[in-house]
């Protein structure tokens, strides 16, 4: 199928983003490049928004990336994409005919499209700053873009075609795809910070990791003193939305993972779970706590198996050379559904393995997450030119 031109320049040398810069111009990201124009088949029937969507994609990047990876990932769930409505992003046709509507969004840092961003002062400026402040800002902005795109369903103050008018939206599931790219350290915050936006739950520390129960958060608090509400799908007030897609690996890594660039090093994360008396046959008793594996010279496996009533869970890090690594494209995917949405969303739509489901129990007030066993939590990708994407 034909794919479009994302890397020909269309625009003046000073427009174009230092990320898109980096990969036109060394030639060791050539095999990221082919990666990521595959992720754009069918993006050329957009018609007029095509050559909309390039500039766009050079200029900004990461926004255009994500919209990309999601392209990609519904056409891996095998949805039929009809690239005929240009609003919102996508129309997605199941097999079975139902209807989803998918708005994407990305948040943003307000110097992501300025040089001085991308230098390594500015990298040293987001790790020496306090978690805390970067964990609230994230918070912020990630619900910050969730109301933004529901004013823009609704059609807050009077706005012209609101997407709730649109024939082709009307009693079909809205969906928020969103992601994170406020700061150079985005990437780790997991989806410890979308659940506290949307379930109001912080994540668990080391004195209550065994601790089923969830620890809550009913608000944050700006710089300037006001308490801004969480969990927002806890009640009705984003019933607007159906569900929330969200991931902190859909992003710049995945395509270099893909493309096992030499000179890389990744390092992932995955949570592991099994049945108790499945693992004792299989490993015996032996291996609980920490334990340290050498796969090969260059693939080191760290993990972590914790014993609780009648299953073993826990962790598994690799780190290894990126041809050691497999990450599907669908790997580190969320959804988060709205127990109190207008439209629900059906949940075998997007029910792939790879991807996490979440729920909100209204009754007992808790998220339940469903990881299956080797789910990919998190991916760092280290090069000789790009760090920790």
């Amino acid at each position: 199928m034909q794919t479009m031109d994302l890397f020909t320049p269309v625009v003046n040398d000073e427009q174009l983003h230092p990320y898109f810069k980096r990969l036109t111009q060394q030639i060791c990201y050539k095999d990221v490049l082919n990666t990521i124009q595959t992720w754009t088949i069918g993006l050329s029937n957009r018609k007029k928004e095509s050559d909309k969507f390039i500039k766009e994609f050079q200029i900004s990047f990461n926004s255009s990336l994500w919209e990309l990876y999601l392209n990609k990932a519904f056409q891996d769930l095998g949805f039929k994409i009809d690239y005929s409505k240009e609003s919102p992003d996508f129309h997605l046709i199941h097999s079975s005919g139902r209807i989803i509507n998918v708005e994407a969004v990305t948040s943003n840092n307000k110097l992501s499209n300025d040089k001085e961003y991308y230098t390594s002062e500015a990298f040293k400026e987001t790790i020496n700053t306090k978690n805390d402040d970067n964990s609230r800002e994230g918070i912020l902005k990630l619900l910050g873009k969730i109301k933004d795109k529901k004013d823009l369903f609704i059609g807050k103050d009077n706005k012209k075609f609101p997407y709730s008018k649109l024939e082709h939206v009307k009693g079909k599931p809205f969906v928020i795809a969103l992601a994170p790219f406020d700061n150079h350290l985005s990437y780790t915050q997991n989806n410890t910070l979308i659940n506290q936006v949307l379930y109001g739950v912080l994540p668990p520390t080391m004195e209550n990791f065994n601790d089923t129960s969830s620890k809550k958060i009913t608000h944050i608090t700006k710089p300037n003193g006001n308490k801004i509400d969480l969990g927002i799908f806890t009640n009705d007030s984003y019933k607007e939305i159906s569900a929330i897609i969200f991931s902190t690996t859909g992003t710049f890594g995945k395509a270099i993972s893909q493309s096992k660039i030499s000179n890389t090093t990744i390092r992932s994360t995955r949570f592991r779970i099994d049945d108790f008396n499945n693992y004792i046959t299989k490993f015996g008793i032996t291996n609980f706590g920490f334990k340290t594996f050498k796969l090969s010279k260059t693939h080191t496996v760290f993990t972590n198996r914790i014993p609780m009533d009648d299953i073993v869970f826990g962790s598994d890090v690799h780190l290894c050379d990126s041809s050691e690594h497999y990450e599907s494209h669908l790997d580190g995917l969320h959804i988060y559904y709205n127990p109190y949405a207008d439209i629900p969303l059906d949940e075998d739509l997007f029910n792939a393995y790879e991807i996490t489901q979440n729920y909100f129990d209204k009754v007992t007030k808790e998220m339940i997450p469903l990881h299956n066993d080797n789910s990919l939590v998190s991916r760092e990708v280290f090069t000789n030119h790009m760090d920790g994407v």
